[in-house]
């Protein structure tokens, strides 16, 4: 099955196309030469990525049909907030009355909403910020895939188990030739349109290189390339985005300089931020965000996290917890829902995999509470548990066709459809 729905071309204008589907119409940036009004195109993160017959649209379409409107009717049943709830102090009903309105919260309030601790007001936030994804951006969620290429990394970051000094993992690095198997694999055997290239910050991987296999994965296949191997410079990013690469994923991990700092054993947060700048600048999607749990980290901190991320213009949200202690499963839910609140209209938000290893329900409560968005680990299977980042890892033994098929089971009881159309 796709992770994508085609739709119509019905306005062009410059870069911008209209696209409708099922009467819904978004736009999309197109690159593609001599796209017409009347094409069939698929899109992906905002991009159009490909252009495809009628016929073979229309049959996808009414596959899609009648199980896209029964989905949509169950997301929008599920995502109602009740108009009262027992339990709810009158401030807190207040606050989320104004977001569900779609006013801006101010400082204060964002952080009321990450400090409490109550049952019935953690419930409404989540089911406010539900109602607000379903609200803005209907029922769609983003299914992406990664491969992990290289476990090698140059830094020593104290939270981070394939950091440099860790001399018990064992090391790998996927070849050339591996790397263009598992993508072969994910796109046309498993349909996906968008892929991440993750790895560590690997010498032996400079941008050069790794825009070569961008190159080769592009002439092969019409997808969606993010990259994700730590900071290479305004230079590396143009390399890679000349090559095809159209998203960066990148956390900041923490908005406090003296923590990440702390972190990265004396690295400038200002260095992380510039990359993520540039990468916007360029042109890129932006994936990026904070890690939740760190030591002597508050809900001020958290709040500023968040805040960040919209001000850096991210196209996806990624937070996850610090493994393996971790924080409370709440306190990641916290930060997914007022992420929303903070960004309703625009924000794609993943589950993590962090968060799934911390409970196992994290993607069923991270999708009501929010969230539009789950990557699925395409890595090839003999690699997989050796990206370890953290202990225990959610997925690392599931076989790509086990992963889709939970997802798709999950997602469709939840009504959410698994495409990604445009903005």
């Amino acid at each position: 099955m796709c992770y994508a729905i085609p739709g119509k071309v019905t306005a062009i204008k410059g870069k911008t196309v209209t696209v409708d589907y099922f009467g819904e119409k978004k736009t999309a940036i197109n690159e593609i030469v001599n796209l017409k009004l009347g094409d069939y195109i698929y899109a992906q993160g905002g991009y159009v990525i490909q252009t495809i017959p009628e016929r073979e649209a229309v049959e996808v379409l009414e596959t899609w049909k009648e199980l896209f409107f029964e989905l949509r009717e169950t997301d929008v049943r599920l995502s109602r907030r009740p108009a009262e709830e027992t339990g709810v102090s009158k401030s807190i009903s207040l606050i989320l009355d104004k977001a569900a309105e779609g006013r801006e919260l101010k400082r204060e309030e964002l952080l009321r909403l990450l400090l409490t601790e109550n049952p019935a007001e953690l419930d409404q936030l989540y089911k406010t910020a539900n109602f607000l994804r379903q609200k803005y951006l209907s029922n769609s969620c983003c299914v992406h895939g990664i491969i992990e290429f290289s476990n090698y990394c140059k830094h020593d970051c104290t939270y981070c188990g394939i950091r440099r000094s860790n001399s018990i993992i064992k090391r790998y690095r996927l070849t050339d030739e591996e790397i263009f198997s598992a993508v072969d694999e994910a796109v046309e055997k498993h349909g996906f349109k968008a892929l991440v290239l993750q790895s560590g910050e690997d010498p032996e991987y400079p941008a050069e290189r790794v825009a070569g296999l961008i190159k080769e994965i592009k002439k092969r296949h019409a997808v969606l390339i993010f990259v994700s191997v730590g900071e290479v410079g305004r230079e590396g990013l143009a390399k890679l985005y000349e090559a095809g690469a159209r998203g960066v994923l990148l956390r900041f991990e923490t908005s406090d300089p003296k923590l990440y700092a702390n972190l990265h054993c004396g690295d400038e947060l200002e260095d992380r931020l510039q990359d993520v700048r540039d990468a916007y600048s360029l042109g890129y999607l932006v994936l990026t965000g904070g890690l939740i749990g760190l030591p002597g980290q508050t809900e001020e901190s958290l709040l500023n996290d968040i805040l960040l991320t919209k001000e850096l213009k991210a196209e996806m949200y990624s937070f996850g917890p610090v493994l393996p202690d971790g924080p409370k499963t709440d306190l990641v839910l916290k930060i997914l829902a007022v992420s929303r609140l903070v960004d309703p209209k625009n924000a794609k938000i993943v589950v993590t995999t962090g968060f799934e290893t911390l409970d196992p329900e994290a993607r069923r409560k991270g999708l009501l509470a929010g969230a539009n968005s789950v990557m699925l680990n395409v890595t090839p299977l003999k690699y997989r548990k050796l990206y370890d980042i953290y202990p225990n890892r959610a997925h690392t033994e599931e076989t790509i066709e086990e992963q889709i098929k939970s997802t798709l089971e999950l997602l469709y009881s939840l009504g959410r459809a698994p495409t990604d159309l445009g903005i």
